[in-house]
């Protein structure tokens, strides 16, 4: 917890009022993004995401399994976020892996959708392999190097670029095998397909600070909100989840124009992550 005196929070609860922050932005202005990729050199896809103080990184591993039964036609996907106790002070101890176990469930539901994977921004089904008996199961694994406030909007990030990053091997199944029996399988070292990022989500955090609401907030707005609404959404403006947090109640119409105004947020943010991943798959960087 960032400790503020009286001063400092009239200051910032103040600012954004007037719709200037203490930095210098306005309240639905981002702060500036960084992105690399291919930063782990064992996963199938990887990235490292800046924004402000904020610094994550976000990695994928595929591996074949089997499966569900319920969803034989689906891969599967897995998202764990582990905050690095050197990150922040609050990381010590249960803070840091109740922290983690939220933005974890948060990611899982903003990439996925609901259980019934309706909303989903990953195609669980472009996973299968054979339907019923093999397929890529996707291990996501997001690590908060430093953190500055919004955490969840960047990680989010970090694993669109780390998606973007990601080759999957081009698998070939013999031919011959049937009923029950598993196929033998001949995963290629040299071919790989690339993983389609077309409807793999931003998340667009809206933080509520008195009357208003801001993005990509600090540690320090975030300790002066009031609740604070995550939405996932995608270039083709489709919502893949919401989620939110904090005490206070939030009426129906105000989640509506937050959405609206998500919406708007997100194409910004989408074109200049998307202008920052091409140059980081290019070699160049950016910041």
């Amino acid at each position: 917890m960032v400790g503020l005196s009286i001063g400092e929070k009239h200051f910032i609860q103040g600012g954004i009022a007037q719709d200037l922050r203490c930095d210098c932005r306005k309240r639905l202005t981002t702060r500036p993004i960084y992105v690399e990729t291919g930063v782990i050199s064992q996963a199938n896809g990887s990235a490292r995401v800046r924004m402000g103080a904020t610094d994550v990184i976000a990695s994928v591993k595929a591996e074949l399994g089997r499966p569900n039964a319920l969803q034989p036609d689906k891969g599967k996907v897995v998202v764990n976020v582990d905050c690095s106790p050197t990150a922040a002070p609050m990381f010590e101890g249960r803070g840091g892996e109740e922290l983690s176990a939220e933005l974890s469930v948060a990611l899982q539901c903003c990439l996925l959708g609901g259980k019934s994977g309706s909303g989903a921004g990953i195609d669980l089904s472009s996973l299968v392999v054979v339907e019923g008996k093999i397929c890529w199961d996707l291990y996501i694994d997001g690590l908060v190097v430093s953190s500055d406030g919004n955490l969840l909007d960047a990680l989010g990030a970090a694993i669109k670029a780390a998606l973007s990053n990601t080759g999957i091997p081009k698998v070939n199944v013999a031919a011959g095998a049937s009923g029950d029996e598993q196929p033998e399988v001949d995963v290629s070292d040299e071919e790989f397909l690339q993983f389609d990022t077309s409807r793999v989500p931003v998340i667009v955090t809206l933080t509520k600070v008195g009357r208003h609401y801001i993005v990509d907030a600090t540690s320090e707005e975030e300790s002066q909100m009031n609740s604070a609404v995550s939405i996932s959404i995608n270039r083709q403006g489709h919502i893949c989840g919401l989620t939110k947090r904090g005490g206070a109640g939030l009426d129906p119409s105000i989640i509506l124009d937050m959405i609206s105004v998500a919406k708007t947020v997100s194409e910004q943010l989408i074109n200049t992550l998307d202008s920052h991943i091409a140059a980081a798959e290019a070699g160049e960087g950016e910041s």
